[in-house]
């Protein structure tokens, strides 16, 4: 059964909608996802409990989770996601000082708790995250690093997720260090990134 997250405007409408989609044969079916503060309050408290599982500091890899708080692991990506969340971050830092940097950055969504490989994330959103080991709502900025495992509509699914969360933008950095800025609202990508107007189309490897 295949499960795909359709975020857009229906067709006709300037009606935003998100819904799960299940095709399993010719039945579909869909299933709303629960609203950001309903999920929240349960993503919180799975989190930490998470974290505090010595067998789970033993994983390497990422761990996320799902809306019913299944734990989602994949394994170590390749060197060069690495080096390309090294040299975003840099460029982030560098480019938009005010804010903070984070890798590997989890955030509460609809759908459980969800790590982007790079966030930005401004004063206000640091002082929302406090002492808490997830972020409630989603940094203003989330970068998506794609590996060769990632299927189109994962990373739709994750981009409509990191929106409903509050993201205002979400980069998709390619392969070939190619990049796209998403804007929330918006149906076609940005030419360049309204957040960080001077940040390069392309990530240049060594």
């Amino acid at each position: 059964m295949l499960a795909t997250l359709i975020h857009g405007k229906s067709e006709g409408s300037n009606c935003f909608f998100q819904g799960r989609v299940l095709r399993s044969g010719m039945a579909t079916l869909t299933i709303e996802l629960p609203s950001q503060e309903t999920q929240r309050s349960f993503n919180l408290r799975h989190w930490a409990e998470l974290l505090h599982d010595p067998e789970l500091a033993k994983i390497e890899g990422r761990i996320e989770t799902d809306r019913h708080g299944h734990i989602i692991m994949s394994p170590p990506p390749a060197p060069s996601h690495g080096s390309f969340q090294i040299r975003i971050g840099y460029l982030l830092t560098d480019l938009m000082p005010r804010g903070r940097v984070l890798s590997e950055c989890p955030i509460s969504t609809a759908d459980g708790v969800k790590a982007a490989d790079v966030a930005w994330a401004s004063p206000k959103r640091l002082r929302e995250l406090g002492n808490r080991a997830c972020f409630p709502q989603a940094p203003e900025l989330c970068v998506e690093i794609l590996s060769p495992s990632n299927t189109k509509a994962e990373i739709e699914e994750k981009t409509a997720l990191y929106f409903d969360a509050g993201a205002r933008e979400v980069w998709i950095c390619a392969r070939s260090g190619a990049m796209k800025f998403l804007a929330r609202g918006l149906a076609r990508p940005l030419k360049t990134s309204r957040l960080c107007p001077g940040f390069p189309k392309r990530i240049e490897l060594p």
